[in-house]
This record gives C-alpha cells, sequence and structure tokens, in this order.
C-alpha cells in the first residue's frame, strides 16, 4: 500500500490554506464572535450584575433547554465543575469505581478523582473513539458480581458506580446500546459531552439520554463562555439540587446566609453567560458551517491515504474537531512535524489516561482500539466564521 507520504502532507497544507483563505498561521479552532457578543456584555456591566446573579445565567440556562430538548440545564464555572457534580448527584462517593475511557481529555478522570473514586479504563470502539459497549458488557460480565442490586468489582470490592462515556470530537458513542448493557448492571450513565454541543445520537441530542448530562463552553469549543459548562437531565430533583450545590447550598432569603451542607462556588458568573446567550444565538449557523467545512475535508481525502473520520451511523456529529487518521505512528508525526513547521496547527490525540502517573495503577481492560488510534488519530483546523 502507498502510504501517506510527504507529497499527500504537503497537498493537505495547500488545501487547508486554500479553505480558510489565509497565508498566516491557522490555528486548530478559534472562537466566533459575530453577533450579539459585545452588546451583550455592555449590557451586563451596565447592569453592575456581574457575578453569579443576574437575567443573563437563567436565560442561557433556557436557550439551552430550549436547544438540547432536555427538561433542566444548570450552568457551572466549566465543564469540569459540570461533571463533578454530576458525579456527586449521580452518588458516586469515595472508593466507588467509575468506568470509563482511556481516550479522553484530563478532565474527565480529574472530575472522578475529585470525589476520591477510582477510575477504571475500558476501551473504545473505532468508529465512534468513545467508549465500546461491548467492551464494557465484556469487562462487566467477567470482572463484576451484583450484590443486592448493587454492582461490584470482584478483585478491588469497589462498588461501580456509574459509567462515564465520553463523545470523542463531537461523535456520539452507541447511547442506546451503553444504556442496555448498564441497565443490566443497574449502573447510573453519565455522559461526558464537553465535546458535543450540536450533536445528535438517532434524533436526540448528546447529553440529554444519560441520568445526566455535561457541556463545556471553553475558548475553544463550539461556542465559548470564556470559560462555563452547564450540566443536563430531565431529573426535575437533581436539577433542583444542582443548582443549590453549585451555589454553596445557601437557603433562599432576602438577607440571611444560612447553608445546610458543604457545597461548591460552582455557579456561572451573569458576564460569561451574557456571551453565551449571544454565542446561542448564532449557533444553528455554526454548526451547519462546521458541517460543510466536514464535508470539504471528506471530499478531498476520499482520494488520499489519509482517511477522514466522518460520523458513525445513526448520529449527526456537531464535528467540533475534524479529524484524520493516518497509517502509522511515523507517518502520524511526520504530518504533524510538517503541518506545524509550516504553521497550520494540527494536535494529536490525548496521552491515553492510564499512561498519566496519577491513573497509572488503575484498573484497565484490553485497551487496543485505543492505543491504536492514539498513535494514528490527528485533529486539524476546524474554525467556522459565521
Amino acid at each position: 500500500m502507498v502510504r501517506c507520504d510527504l507529497h499527500e502532507t504537503k497537498e493537505t497544507i495547500e488545501f487547508i490554506r486554500e479553505l480558510f483563505h489565509s497565508d498566516n498561521f491557522i490555528p486548530l479552532h478559534e472562537p466566533c464572535f459575530s453577533g450579539n457578543e459585545k452588546k451583550y456584555l455592555n449590557e451586563c456591566i451596565d447592569s453592575t450584575f456581574v457575578s453569579s446573579v443576574g437575567k443573563f445565567v437563567n436565560q442561557f440556562e433556557d436557550e439551552v433547554v430550549k436547544y438540547t430538548k432536555v427538561k433542566h440545564a444548570v450552568a457551572t464555572v466549566n465543564g469540569t465543575a459540570a461533571l463533578h457534580i454530576a458525579l456527586l448527584l449521580a452518588g458516586v462517593k469515595e472508593n466507588d469505581e467509575v468506568v470509563t475511557q482511556p481516550l479522553t481529555f484530563v478532565a474527565t478522570c480529574n472530575a472522578i478523582s475529585y470525589i476520591n473514586a477510582v477510575p477504571v479504563f475500558v476501551d473504545v470502539d473505532l468508529d465512534t473513539m468513545g467508549l465500546s459497549p461491548e467492551k464494557l458488557e465484556h469487562f462487566l460480565s467477567n470482572n463484576t458480581k451484583m450484590v443486592n442490586g448493587v454492582c461490584f468489582n470482584i478483585k478491588t470490592k469497589r462498588r461501580i458506580s456509574a459509567v462515564l462515556p465520553m463523545h470523542t470530537f463531537g461523535m456520539p458513542v452507541r447511547l442506546t446500546e451503553l444504556a442496555q448493557v448498564c441497565s443490566k448492571f443497574n449502573i447510573a450513565i453519565i455522559e461526558d459531552a464537553a465535546e458535543a454541543l450540536g450533536s445528535l445520537y438517532k434524533g436526540q441530542h448528546a447529553g440529554t439520554i444519560g441520568l445526566l448530562g455535561t457541556l463545556s463552553f471553553n475558548g475553544n469549543k463550539t461556542i465559548t463562555t470564556g470559560g462555563g459548562g452547564m450540566i443536563l437531565t430531565n431529573d426535575s430533583e437533581l436539577a433542583e439540587k444542582a443548582k443549590h450545590i453549585t451555589t454553596t447550598a445557601k437557603m433562599p432569603h432576602k438577607w440571611n446566609f444560612d447553608h445546610n451542607m458543604v457545597a461548591y462556588n460552582y455557579r456561572l458568573p451573569n458576564l460569561n453567560a451574557a456571551l453565551g446567550c449571544a454565542q446561542m444565538e448564532n449557533l444553528d449557523k455554526i454548526i451547519l458551517e462546521k458541517r460543510i467545512l466536514a464535508k470539504k475535508y471528506q471530499s478531498f481525502f476520499q482520494d488520499k491515504e489519509i482517511e477522514f473520520i466522518s460520523e458513525p451511523i445513526e448520529t449527526a456529529a456537531n464535528y467540533w474537531l475534524n479529524s484524520i487518521r493516518l497509517e502509522t505512528l511515523q507517518e502520524r508525526d511526520m504530518f504533524l512535524q510538517e503541518t506545524n513547521d509550516k504553521g497550520v496547527m494540527t494536535r494529536p490525540l490525548w496521552k491515553l489516561m492510564n499512561q498519566l502517573p496519577m491513573f497509572c495503577n488503575s484498573e484497565t481492560a484490553d485497551l487496543e482500539n485505543s492505543i491504536w488510534l492514539a498513535d494514528r488519530v490527528v485533529n486539524i483546523p476546524s474554525s467556522v466564521k459565521v
């Protein structure tokens, strides 16, 4: 087989420069500010309500509810905070285990660690790059036992209290099959949809199918609030608890400071929410442009040895970061070196979580797909203008 060589890499660089009409540095993903951002920020400043109290916070939550069709959304200071609270709400406790994927951003496992719970790593599927239902069922069937309806790890004696899939680069995981497996073992699903705003699985928005889901609005995400996150749930009681826990558990009163539990100062500031409200007004256009960009990449790579990663079946991905697969680790490194040297930003996958020092002692299943992908996948420029 003829594999990706320097000539094909140079063709890719030329194509990307044509796409973005630029001879200058091309970033991986920059935010798009083309609407009412400055207007709403000025309005927020003029109101003097720039912290966690103000109309834009509630408005931003309402807009996300409307867009995702989830029943409740609770805004937080960032996606990691949202994930931390979602794990607590799902009942994850100290010394519990949470099954997740090794191919993810470190925030996924950091949030587990904040509770002093322990991640267990199960492999991903090659097409979704997210947690594999078959691999999950194999691990649970061979390594756990049910005691009074609770799933325990036979080797560690720990309770497995949650399964935490991540929708990698906005590609939805196979949630129907994951839900079937988790139901069999009575384990809650929490969706890390940090990268998946605008992605659909069988017509349903990512992050709204599990018990809880979370979003991120970091500066490099599909839309941004500068920093920010969101907890999604269809459970009214959990939503009420989420808002209470993220606002220092302060009991409602006009002047008294009364708190009924140890909690967190995780509420999104009104200033950030103002930016988010403006960004939501253009979200449909942004998703459309991102999908058009993905189609252009798909067409360009169809006759190349480099493989463009397309959305899995039964999904509509937001293509947050467009991704390609090369044949070998050596070709991946050559591509990364050449593109970045020429001012076109590309990056590899994250280092697998089980290879990081703080998680290297965590239990792992067979991770052949994760390892294979980590050696070959590269993200390419994915910014859009509207």
